[in-house]
């Protein structure tokens, strides 16, 4: 990723050099410049203060760039020349960060003005989590769950806890989940380097899930902020057909990249079952394009198979938590 502009730039060699931050904040985006009003007003109410934010364009072709130069102050600014997709410019951004812990926040969120402080209480409360999962609530619906934490289904299906559910209290302890949403979610920085990031093959979609089915292997733990609250204009970044194919696809490179042997024995049908019902439920409304687009990512999937198991092999060598452990994570 080049730099564009940097906004409270580090010094120069010579220089006395800030202490790093405790974190991070990485803001993806492309085209996203009609969020960006709400994400940082936001972020100017945090209450907590010892952060940097940087901002990671994707060569947009919207006015994205201008109106964080002209608008957001203390902010680091990073470009890419060419479009590179959502995971590459999250992990171009996270190389660049100074602070101990990496905060992902999409471009079309809002953070209540005590998410980060939530976050460094959670993060400091509990030192084996490597990843801290907020709490994602609708935009428009402020009572209502986008996710209080992501799930694995043993059949193979990421699922988002408490998806559109009124939040009346029933998530309001901090507990151990299967991961967290990569919209707002906090990761510390040695978990992020020993998995070297997100992987950027998948592109977009399911990169956080894949991301935390690898932490888990390697024994961190997740858990779950359930003040650390974010206001998530969901949809908004990406279409049905783009997520339907990605979803499709990257579905079964996360499985078959992280499920350990045993337990794909174990629910091989319920795995095989789910992703056929999928193919039929498609197959039943083919006229539509997001049906074919996720008949498309599905064998996208399949075909790119060979390439993800030698992944796989790489990934189970540093398996550290036992087979019945990571069972146990899952539904």
């Amino acid at each position: 990723m080049d730099v564009a502009t940097e906004k409270d730039r580090p010094g120069e060699v010579g220089e006395p050099q800030k202490p790093s931050p405790f974190f991070s904040v990485v803001i993806p985006n492309y085209n996203g410049s009609r969020h960006l009003p709400d994400l940082f007003a936001g972020l100017a109410s945090q209450s907590f203060s010892d952060f940097e934010t940087i901002f990671a364009d994707d060569a947009s072709s919207d006015n994205s760039v201008a109106w964080v130069q002209s608008n957001a102050s203390r902010v680091r600014l990073l470009g890419n020349p060419v479009n590179r997709g959502f995971v590459a410019t999250v992990n171009a951004a996270a190389r660049a960060a100074r602070g101990r812990i990496i905060v992902l926040l999409n471009n079309d969120t809002q953070p209540d003005p005590e998410f980060l402080a939530e976050l460094a209480r959670t993060v400091c409360a509990n030192p084996h989590a490597g990843i801290v999962a907020a709490k994602l609530l609708l935009f428009e619906e402020r009572d209502r769950i986008h996710t209080a934490g992501d799930m694995m289904g043993r059949d193979g299906i990421p699922r988002n806890r408490g998806v559109w559910a009124t939040d009346s209290g029933q998530f309001d302890s901090s507990e151990d989940v299967f991961g967290g949403c990569g919209g707002a979610m906090a990761v510390r920085r040695e978990l992020w380097m020993a998995l070297d990031g997100f992987d950027e093959e998948f592109w977009m979609y399911l990169e956080d899930v894949d991301f935390s089915f690898r932490a888990q292997l390697l024994g961190w733990q997740a858990v779950f902020a359930p003040a650390a609250r974010v206001y998530h204009k969901l949809g908004a970044s990406g279409g049905d057909e783009l997520s339907s194919y990605y979803v499709g696809r990257n579905t079964i490179w996360t499985l078959a990249k992280n499920m350990p042997s045993s337990l794909l024995q174990c629910h091989f049908s319920h795995i095989v079952g789910a992703q056929l019902s999928i193919a039929a439920d498609a197959l039943r409304n083919c006229r539509g394009t997001a049906a074919r687009s996720r008949l498309k990512g599905q064998l996208a999937g399949l075909l790119g198979l060979p390439r993800v198991l030698r992944q796989r092999a790489l990934v189970q060598a540093r398996k550290r938590r036992h087979d019945v452990e990571i069972d146990r994570l899952l539904i």
